[in-house]
């Protein structure tokens, strides 16, 4: 049964894709954008492939054929993905992402455009459906990632904040607990202060990993591998005791595993919640969102009083660590469709589906 399930999310995360659309066309322009990969035959394949169509439930996408090598599957020998992969698009996007990369301040989009000469409107669209991100939060990330390097071996905080590519302490600060789930100077002990209790369980919905602090839950994780959500909270405490639950915490644990199968429900748990005042304030009005209802990125921007802050609100949401307490399942489009979900698009409508059925 929990296999029968696993593949009807699978299959629905294909079939919301963009990349499947590209796929069941055979779309000979995508080639080089992205490669496909089949499980139940271990290739993977162009766009473009001929072959018959793959069942979306085995089919994931990879951004280059390299990524799909490095997860163990092998070139079809029908379409050779593996010749002449380097599209344009890909070349130039590539190429924008080692200056982001490079750039101690983040090339704007105009200049991205003009040096892979093709329109900002055009280029940022490109970018996004090759790398997943946007420009601004691919140099956003890219610097996240550089920041948490520096803090673990520099000899200050401010020494790792300037080497990091912030030109202004106060710079890194505005977003300094976005970036890392905490003070910096925390995140560079590595949590060494804390004690994190988890336990990982098994729902309807995949794995879920619960995490405490002394303070209260600290994270709620869902996916389809239990190894990658232990290894995203051992990133985020990476010198804390991390201390398997004993027989209370498991009852704890047990509580949030009611709460996915039955998402309608209240959970009275005490939340050890960490982020940005802005955060936060989005946070709180999404837990105002009854059970069975949703709201649009806008209109928690205009409850915040905020309106102008779309962008921001969808960042906060993709920001949460702590899935159903913090419900950004019920965040949608302005047209009611179902937008990016941290834990999967396929178990965002499962849980909406199942509060409108409560």
């Amino acid at each position: 049964m929990k296999n029968s399930k696993a593949r009807e999310l699978a299959k629905a995360a294909t079939e919301s894709d963009p990349r499947w659309a590209k796929v069941m066309a055979r779309d000979a322009a995508s080639d080089g954008q992205f490669v496909y990969s089949v499980k139940s035959t271990g290739v993977y394949c162009r766009p473009s492939c001929a072959a018959r169509l793959a069942n979306p439930a085995n089919v994931r996408f990879h951004l280059t054929p390299a990524a799909a090598r490095a997860e163990g599957f092998r070139a079809c020998k029908r379409c050779k993905p593996d010749l002449g992969c380097e599209a344009p698009h890909a070349a130039k996007v590539a190429e924008a992402a080692r200056r982001i990369a490079a750039s101690e301040e983040t090339p704007s989009l105009t200049s991205l455009a003009k040096r892979a000469g093709l329109s900002p409107h055009h280029f940022h669209r490109v970018f996004k459906a090759i790398t997943g991100l946007t420009p601004k939060d691919y140099a956003a990330a890219h610097r996240g990632n550089k920041v948490r390097a520096q803090l673990r071996k520099s000899a200050s905080v401010t020494e790792a904040i300037y080497d990091a590519g912030y030109n202004s302490g106060s710079r890194f600060y505005e977003k300094s607990k976005s970036l890392l789930g905490m003070t910096p100077s925390k995140y560079r002990a590595g949590g060494a202060d804390e004690e994190i209790r988890f336990a990982i369980a098994g729902t309807s919905l995949g794995a879920l990993l619960v995490a405490a602090s002394e303070k209260g839950v600290c994270a709620i994780l869902m996916g389809d591998n239990p190894e990658k959500l232990l290894q995203d909270l051992q990133d985020r405490f990476t010198r804390a005791r991390l201390v398997g639950g004993d027989a209370k915490f498991e009852k704890l644990v047990a509580k949030v595993v009611g709460l996915v199968e039955r998402p309608a429900k209240d959970l009275d748990l005490p939340l050890d919640i960490r982020g940005t005042a802005f955060q936060q304030r989005v946070w709180k009005a999404l837990t105002a969102i009854p059970a069975g209802k949703t709201a649009s990125y806008a209109e928690i921007a205009k409850k915040i009083g905020k309106p102008s802050a779309v962008r921001a609100v969808a960042q906060a949401c993709a920001a949460n660590s702590l899935a159903i307490a913090i419900p950004c399942h019920r965040v949608v489009k302005t047209d009611g469709g179902l937008s990016g979900y941290r834990w999967g698009v396929a178990r965002k409508q499962e849980l909406l589906a199942r509060e409108e059925a409560a």
